[in-house]
């Protein structure tokens, strides 16, 4: 029998305890998604997108290969797309739900479509009609999945309501020659003609000698567009210098020492939301005109436009004068981690305006108008994102992306495994 929505999410969760590089691995690979369909039932079809506009649409052709020798009797289609995206003209035989960033998962629409018709061993069939989808305001590096399953798909407990669309319903007729090939391929990239607005803020410290300040540097993700760090994409990092005359009490969540400045991941930025990276800084001794600063690294952002604000003055006021003995310099402070690997979750400083599913139902976009979940750090972080690196050694990494492949691997065949002795 299929894994439940509520045991599939404690498998996520019993997965995550075994590293971050094993979960990215499952959730990056496009084969995981098409491992989740039922059986022998594949769906696959999809097709990279690039070059469309917001406001823009395109269809999702999708065919589903019935690879058993038995006939099935119904069909479930189940797409995702990720926040940037929506569906246009939705069939009354599919539902729509909303649902909310957590775990691992992104912020995503999910659209689940029942076939009543029965499907025979052997052949591939697609949609009369293919179910398409619409770029919203905030989209840029969107995702498209599908999947097949004989059982009807339940609503995500961590989502809104689902509901039923008002176009009229589709059936799935014969698919053109050559279709087995292609139902293997459940999940596509999508890169939307848009951009986002990186902003660097700096601080301004005052004190005297002996003092411990917090020091903190944002950045925020203006939009219009959020920005999805995808697999294999390289993921933007901040770097920090502080001001002479300093040492570290405590380093801010996501950074680490590199060689004579902090080196910070950041994660994946919905639109209007913030990263913030709080450091205790000790003023040993007054050095005049002492100034640090706050920039992001150079890697490619061809969405951001604006690289004037790409970069922010940190500077020290010393009241009094002396010193404590201490030369300055960057310890090592608190444990902390390194950059994030760039998942996608919510921000609680998100004040974006959400879209109108084609549904029908009104909802937040951001996790922080919807109350989606969202990492708080101890240092005030607020941005949304997932799976930050620890900043260990890469092996014990390696040790757990194998583990965690493993168990996914298991997982489903297991489940395949229960599915066939139930049948037989």
């Amino acid at each position: 029998m299929p894994i439940p929505p509520r045991n599939r999410r404690a498998f996520r969760a019993a997965a995550a305890s075994l590293g971050a590089a094993g979960l990215i691995a499952l959730a990056g690979a496009p084969a995981a998604f098409g491992d989740e369909n039922d059986g022998e039932l594949l769906v696959g079809g999809l097709e990279p997108v690039d070059g469309v506009k917001p406001g823009g649409t395109f269809d999702l052709p999708v065919v589903v290969a019935n690879k058993t020798t038995v006939p099935v009797d119904k069909v479930w289609i189940t797409y995702s797309v990720t926040r940037g995206l929506d569906y246009a003209d939705v069939p009354s035989n599919c539902r729509v739900q909303h649902v909310r960033s957590y775990d691992e998962m992104p912020e995503r629409w999910v659209a689940m479509c029942g076939f009543d018709q029965g499907v025979e061993p052997g052949a591939v069939y697609t949609p009369e009609k293919p179910l398409r989808a619409k770029v919203l305001d905030r989209g840029l590096y969107e995702e498209v999945r599908a999947r097949a399953g004989y059982y009807e798909p339940q609503d995500d407990e961590n989502g809104y309501p689902s509901v039923t669309g008002t176009a009229p319903a589709v059936k799935l007729v014969p698919a053109p020659s050559g279709g087995e090939e292609v139902a293997r391929r459940a999940y596509a990239p999508v890169t939307v003609v848009n951009t986002a607005d990186y902003q660097v803020a700096g601080d301004a410290l005052k004190g005297k000698v002996g003092d411990t300040v917090t020091m903190k540097a944002t950045i925020t993700n203006a939009g219009p567009a959020w920005v999805l760090t995808r697999q294999g994409d390289k993921s933007v990092s901040v770097k920090i210098t502080l001001p002479a005359g300093t040492s570290v009490v405590k380093r801010g969540q996501f950074c680490r020492p590199d060689g004579k400045l902090y080196s910070c991941g950041m994660r994946s930025l919905y639109d209007g939301s913030h990263e913030t990276y709080a450091f205790q800084l000790k003023i040993d001794k007054k050095v005049p005109g002492a100034k640090g600063s706050v920039a992001l690294s150079a890697e490619a952002r061809p969405f951001d436009h604006d690289k004037a604000n790409d970069k922010a003055a940190i500077t020290l006021d010393v009241t009094g004068g002396g010193s404590t003995g201490s030369t300055g310099g960057s310890s090592s402070g608190s444990t902390g981690s390194t950059g994030s690997t760039g998942g996608s979750a919510g921000s609680t400083g998100s004040s974006t305006n959400g879209s109108t599913g084609s549904t029908g139902a009104t909802t937040g976009g951001s996790t922080g108008s919807t109350g989606g979940s969202s990492s708080a750090g101890s240092n005030g972080t607020t941005a949304g994102g997932n799976l930050a690196e620890t900043g260990a050694s890469p092996l014990p990494f390696a040790g757990a992306a194998a583990a965690a492949v493993a168990a996914g691997t298991g997982a489903v065949l297991v489940v395949r495994r229960r599915r066939a002795q139930s049948a037989s």
